[in-house]
């Protein structure tokens, strides 16, 4: 059934000026310099074609919007491959339906291996089915959430950086800007390879066939992203802003990922919009900046600290001096100051990172293991499909029948 023809949309969409991308398998031509051997490799091998019946659901993983948005691990039938599948109510979503359209639009458009993709896409019972990799760590958020706490370790958070930067160096070279680089949309599969998801927020520099130098919407969900978000943005006024804004993003990302929670995150919003505009920068929690700030709130210098447990592990560590540099020169407040993400990727603190992430994440991040075994999960409640073709699947043609 045809996105733009289902009941349940049919007098909100109108004539959308967007093509509507739903109900379509995409298809994704491999990239031999990138391929390896994983089972994600495998995965890309697998025609997933936009049908109910060829997918389980499994436990449910996140969920937004007023739940009107709702991700579930999933298993597709067929292949018996792990897949999540976001569900998107179409009768209660408040987002309006050309931003989805434009979000899948946009993701069937990028081919980049550090970028997540979308399978395949359908409505099904007036909910939107977004048919996407399993990544079976998790997001950043889950794992300092899980047992990381008080931060990643250094050596991890560097190459998670890395590769972020260079999802965001394939974006910016096509004129499109992220808007929400957090913790909750980089993805980590059970490889170890990292991706960049949280697309719906993103806007193209391109309009009308031209390459706008400056932008000035301001994100419909702002309220979600408001910590990742710079200055320029926040300011909303004439000067507008462009791709150098994801740079500080990068920033606050770094901050999030070694702290275990983003700066700004303990302040009322109007107090946090105005440390942003008067250019207070976030810092990372380790033995020197404690010292320095005396462990307490503080702006002095324009640096911006936090109340901190005598118990935390920030007294006993230290970040390297590297480190401290990359994130102050992500988070100028005026953008022309902060380093390119070329030289960002040139940095000290990431330039001798030699290695595949994918061959030395999963160690830094032990003991947290991948979820590949969804198998013993409940299956989602109510769900009658499911049962309905575990049934018909244990008819055999070959059995006599006898009368």
């Amino acid at each position: 059934m045809s996105f733009l023809h289902c009941a349940c949309t049919k007098a909100r969409v109108g004539d959308s000026p967007v093509s509507a991308p739903f109900d379509r398998d995409l298809q994704y031509p491999s990239n031999e310099n990138q391929l390896e051997a994983s089972p994600e490799n495998n995965a890309e091998m697998v025609k997933y074609e936009p049908n109910r019946s060829h997918y389980t659901l499994y436990s449910l993983i996140g969920h937004g919007f007023c739940d009107a948005v709702t991700v579930y691990l999933a298993k597709h039938r067929p292949s018996g491959t792990n897949v999540a599948i976001k569900k998107i109510d179409l009768e209660n979503i408040f987002t309006d339906i050309a931003d989805l359209q434009k979000e899948i639009a946009l993701v069937q458009q990028l081919q980049h291996d550090k970028i997540l993709k979308f399978y395949t896409t359908f409505v099904y019972d007036h909910e939107l089915w977004i048919i996407m990799p399993f990544m079976a760590y998790g997001s950043c958020k889950d794992i300092f959430h899980a047992y990381f706490t008080s931060g990643l370790p250094e050596q991890a958070i560097a190459y998670i950086l890395r590769d972020t930067i260079k999802s965001l160096e394939y974006l910016h070279s096509r004129g499109i800007i992220h808007r929400a680089v957090k913790a909750s949309h980089v993805l980590i599969s059970a490889s170890g390879t990292v991706q960049l998801s949280g697309l719906h927020n993103a806007l193209s520099m391109i309009q009308s066939g031209k390459r706008l130098r400056r932008l000035h919407d301001y994100p419909a969900a702002a309220i979600n992203i408001l910590l990742w978000l710079s200055p320029e943005i926040l300011e909303q006024n004439m000067a507008g802003y462009d791709t150098r804004s994801d740079i500080y993003s990068i920033g606050i990302l770094a901050c999030e990922l070694a702290n275990g929670y983003a700066p700004f995150a303990d302040m009322p919003v109007t107090q946090m919009l105005l440390a942003k505009l008067n250019g207070t920068k976030p810092v990372l929690l380790d033995s020197r900046t404690i010292i320095e700030f005396g462990g307490v709130h503080s702006t002095m210098s324009n640096r911006l600290s936090t109340n901190i447990a005598k118990e935390s592990p920030a007294y006993t560590r230290t970040f390297s001096y590297a480190f401290h540099n990359f994130v102050d020169m992500c988070l100028e407040k005026e953008a022309h100051m902060r380093l390119p993400l070329s030289s960002l990727l040139n940095h000290a603190f990431l330039k001798n990172l030699r290695k595949n992430t994918a061959d030395i994440l999963p160690g830094l991040l032990h003991p947290v293991t991948p979820l590949t075994d969804i198998s013993k999960l409940p299956k989602q409640d109510g769900s009658e499909m499911d049962e309905l073709i575990d049934a018909t699947e244990d008819i055999s043609i070959e059995d006599k029948w006898i009368f």
